[in-house]
């Protein structure tokens, strides 16, 4: 596949602090993450480097450590290409997070405040508007920072943590799905405040994981109709 460069405005403005290779491959990661870099899209160091206003070789050791940890793929002779996850590679992941956010649901059900009900609720708003606004990267966004709240809300540290291993994968296999799953997917998220907000942890935990679930099937399903 031939490199056409990147597209207008996706250049992330690189911050000074840390590192220059940290900084070259959290703007790699991100580019890949919001499918500015889709899937196959063939990776020339030079043409990145120029884009990203550095040398070639942070961008080297930015792509060598992305193949390490699965978002890219190096092939002798070739160079470097965006991973193609397979359909096993999704189905892993999405199964994953069904059992960390349904658990992370119960929990935010039998711990939270009116503070974290209402961060929720604004939340909601926030996605639904995006939704409207047919705003697909504002939605995508939305959507994380309200299942990141519940997991806040749950208050367990190393369930925390390990959503957080997943949180970037999820929001990449969760970009091409979001204006499928749209106003529904907000509409779930309003019955699951309203579980957590009645402490009903059954409900909550039913619910996200019903949700959970509808996404993982939307994405197994998005190469048909």
């Amino acid at each position: 596949m031939l490199s056409t460069g990147l597209p207008q405005g996706a250049v992330p403005k690189l911050e000074r602090p840390g590192p220059l290779r940290e900084r070259v491959y959290e703007a790699l990661l991100e580019l890949i993450t919001t499918r500015a870099l889709r899937p196959g899209r063939h990776l020339v160091e030079s043409e990145l480097a120029g884009r990203l206003g550095v040398s070639r070789q942070p961008v080297r050791e930015a792509l060598q450590r992305l193949n390490t940890e699965g978002w890219v793929d190096l092939r002798p002779a070739q160079g470097a290409f965006v991973h193609e996850p397979t359909e096993d590679e999704a189905d892993q992941l999405l199964s994953v997070r069904t059992l960390l956010e349904a658990e992370a649901a119960r929990l935010a059900a039998a711990n939270s405040g009116t503070a974290g009900i209402a961060a929720l609720e604004e939340l909601c708003a926030e996605g639904e508007q995006a939704v409207a606004d047919d705003d697909v990267d504002l939605a995508v966004a939305t959507n994380a920072a309200f299942h990141a709240k519940v997991m806040e809300l749950a208050g367990n540290v190393v369930l925390s943590e390990l959503a957080g291993q997943v949180d970037r994968r999820v929001r990449w296999h969760y970009t091409p799905l979001a204006r499928r799953r749209g106003t529904r997917s907000w509409i779930e998220h309003r019955s699951l405040i309203a579980a957590i907000s009645s402490r009903d942890e059954q409900r909550a935990t039913e619910i996200m994981r019903a949700h959970t679930e509808h996404t993982r099937k939307t994405y197994h399903q998005r190469e048909e109709s």
